[in-house]
């Protein structure tokens, strides 16, 4: 099985995959690692401020990484922000039975109770050199992240009250 997790900046996507690591013993993969390793070899000259340009520029390579575990019969936890919404035809059927999507989606009402609570929670897996979020950009980018994943059909987790990433590792 390949799980992937995409969301926002901050939605908590590295903490549930780590969890879901621990708990399914699989293991994650973060796009972010990849994206830094081709921008800091020089591999692109993109930079880490043009999110459009590099999930183009990444997930044609995180989809043959996922075909090719697929393939080996392995599962793989990835997670990143760099996961197109129209993931789904990157693959054949025969690929698309392996895969479980979730997008992890911040309503404007959890951004405003719990702002602080994002900013403290941003280093709980990863520890960040630069680390830099508006509150109204994030509610910016959640809104279209859900706008995205109902015109797509992707299935989401909608954090409205409380956040409680256990009860959706235990989903999977």
């Amino acid at each position: 099985m390949i799980i992937l997790i995409s969301g926002s900046s901050h939605t908590g996507k590295t903490l549930l995959a780590q969890k879901l690591m621990e708990k399914k013993h699989m293991p994650y993969y973060s796009i972010d690692h990849l994206k830094m390793g081709l921008i800091r070899s020089g591999q692109t000259s993109l930079s880490v401020e043009e999110d459009d340009q590099l999930t183009e520029y990444l997930w044609p390579i995180v989809a043959e990484i996922i075909k090719t575990a697929i393939e080996n019969h392995q599962h793989l936890i990835i997670e990143g922000c760099y996961i197109p919404f129209d993931w789904k035809k990157s693959f054949e059927p025969i690929y698309l039975k392996h895969i479980r999507y979730i997008c992890l989606i911040f309503t404007e009402n959890y951004i405003e109770k719990h702002f602080q609570d994002v900013l403290k929670n941003a280093n709980a897996i990863e520890h960040r050199l630069h680390d830099y979020v508006e509150k109204e950009a994030l509610i910016k980018e959640n809104r279209y992240n859900l706008a995205m994943c109902l015109k797509y059909q992707c299935t989401y987790f909608l954090i409205n009250e409380k956040y409680n990433l256990d009860s959706l590792v235990f989903a999977f």
